[in-house]
């Protein structure tokens, strides 16, 4: 994978988790992205729904930490992000078993009508808790809808997150999750 892009994908992922900007990422940072995106969508942490997001981001988070041989209550820099995202989810083989079902949850929680599709308005409650300038979400979405549709079902949603955390085809559109890089 071209370092350069992985590590510039990765180093956004570390701001949406960094909401405090301090430069060090813990359980806390993750799971309270967590609950923005829960808070967005008006869903308990209790309901089936809600408690698995909670339950995947709080997976990430510890196999993050294991990673990094170390217990989940210390914090991680951006740069032992990197490495273990690297050694986790994209060289590693815990994306499937792992970050992939977090990120079910989280398209599915997109979906607030249970139709499979996610419409412009989702996605914008979506990014906004990660962070997301406001002028890019279109674009993002535009760049995601491929089919130009103006929806994204849910598997083209889970695809994304895949193609933002694992390819390293500079084209992919799943480069574009977050707006532009």
């Amino acid at each position: 994978m071209a370092i350069d892009l992985l590590n510039h994908k990765l180093d956004r992922a570390f701001e949406h988790i960094d909401a405090g900007g301090n430069g060090v990422v813990e359980r806390e940072d993750l799971l309270g992205l967590g609950a923005r995106i829960l808070v967005g969508f008006g869903e308990s942490p209790t309901s089936v729904t809600g408690a698995s997001l909670v339950d995947g981001f709080d997976g990430i988070w510890c196999v993050l930490a294991e990673a990094l041989e170390r217990d989940g209550d210390s914090g991680i820099t951006r740069s032992e992000f990197r490495t273990a995202m690297t050694l986790a989810f994209v060289a590693g083989d815990r994306y499937e078993p792992v970050f992939h079902p977090a990120t079910v949850a989280v398209a599915e929680l997109c979906d607030d009508d249970h139709d499979g599709e996610i419409g412009p308005k989702e996605f914008r409650t979506m990014l906004s808790a990660f962070g997301v300038a406001y002028d890019d979400v279109d674009e993002a979405f535009d760049r995601l809808d491929v089919a130009g549709r103006g929806v994204l079902t849910v598997a083209e949603l889970v695809a994304a997150f895949s193609d933002y955390y694992r390819s390293d085809d500079p084209n992919a559109a799943g480069n574009w999750l977050f707006g532009p890089l």
